[in-house]
């Protein structure tokens, strides 16, 4: 056997991201918000997806301006992608600015110590390396604030580097009507105009899936990009995660027996419950589970939505397949969590989270393969 062979004849479940579902999102986006650029957003490992087979896709695709939001991020995806303009969310970490320097990558710079900071360096160094300026304009996260910028810009001259980017994020666009969108578009249209010569960017996924007013020079989706669901009104773009997990056992339970931890569901009916080898150690959230007073989540069995029942438990979880006729499923055979219509909105839902946190929580015991 093959190496792939045997990580998935041994893995609990496999991951498959589907490579060229992502570039055609990302060049949907780049098209909707043209002429505005489109960076790639792929901190998190590119939202759980795999860095380096993501990042390399993306540049694929036409991107060329990254982001990611730790510095150790940055060298991985500079060894991958050596001609990408790479920027740096988190911040200027005490000691970083020659690693900074040495990679060519630009950091992000939300405080006034942080501005600092950089300005030192470059003076020490004698070269004038660019940085982000990131403005706070209701998000209350990072970011200087708006009378900060204005001092900043007032003062532009004793700044000390060039400015590569003035930014800023916004906290409620995926809610369409939510009145903070609105007064921080209006903020950072004044303070993006106090650098005319900067380019300007506001827009995550849910903001470039707004109106043009929310462009600017450069939009930067992330969860869009990966299938996710940006905008409550908004359907999300082709999916690019697939999970499969593998059946342990297929169970007989008598009517009025329990299952799983805390006997939190019983059963109503002689179920046969496939026993399906991935937990919450794997980022199968604890509440897509169900129990006698709420639902579960889904999975799909020989074609058919089967209901997860009890509580997802470390390694472990549950599915109702009575259902399903007997000859169609045992013990060796998979079963899909995400995909055949199961979306990560669908498994969010039931979890009572988003599909962010989904995507990024999809656990390293997985078997992954890209598909390109």
């Amino acid at each position: 056997m093959s190496d792939d062979d045997i990580s998935q004849a041994e893995a609990g479940g496999l991951l498959t991201i589907d490579l060229a579902a992502l570039r055609a999102n990302f060049a949907e986006i780049a098209q909707r918000v043209a002429p505005a650029a489109c960076a790639a957003v792929v901190k998190g490992d590119a939202y759980g997806t795999g860095l380096v087979p993501t990042a390399s896709a993306l540049w694929d695709a036409g991107a060329r301006t990254f982001f990611v939001a730790l510095l150790g991020e940055a060298r991985t995806l500079r060894a991958a992608l050596p001609e990408a303009e790479i920027f740096v969310l988190n911040g200027l970490f005490p000691g970083t600015q020659e690693i900074y320097r040495e990679a060519r990558l630009t950091p992000v710079l939300g405080s006034l110590p942080e501005i600092e900071g950089w300005r030192a360096f470059c003076a020490e160094v004698d070269e004038l390396l660019p940085a982000a300026l990131h403005v706070d304009t209701g998000m209350n996260r990072l970011g200087v604030s708006p009378a900060e910028a204005i001092n900043l810009a007032e003062g532009r001259e004793e700044i000390g580097f060039p400015l590569a980017l003035v930014m800023s994020h916004l906290a409620c666009a995926d809610e369409p009507d939510h009145p903070l969108t609105a007064q921080q578009l209006e903020d950072f249209q004044a303070i993006a105009a106090l650098f005319p010569d900067v380019r300007a960017s506001l827009a995550n996924s849910a903001g470039a899936m707004s109106s043009p007013a929310f462009r600017f020079d450069l939009v930067r989706p992330g969860i869009a990009v990966y299938g996710g669901r940006a905008r409550t009104d908004v359907a999300p773009l082709r999916p690019t995660v697939r999970l499969d997990l593998r059946i342990v056992q297929v169970r007989h339970v008598h009517e009025g027996q329990t299952i799983g931890y805390g006997a939190a569901h019983t059963a109503r009916r002689p179920s046969r419950i496939a026993i399906l080898s991935a937990g919450y150690a794997d980022g199968i959230p604890r509440l897509a589970g169900a129990s006698d007073l709420r639902s579960g989540a889904e999975a799909m069995v020989a074609g058919r939505r089967c209901p997860l029942v009890g509580r997802i438990s470390m390694d472990l979880l549950a599915v109702d397949v009575t259902d399903v006729p007997e000859d169609d499923v045992a013990a060796g055979d998979w079963a899909t969590l995400l995909g055949d219509g199961l979306t990560l909105g669908d498994l969010a839902r039931h979890s009572q989270t988003v599909d962010y946190e989904i995507l990024t929580s999809l656990g390293r015991r997985y078997c992954r393969r890209w598909t390109y």
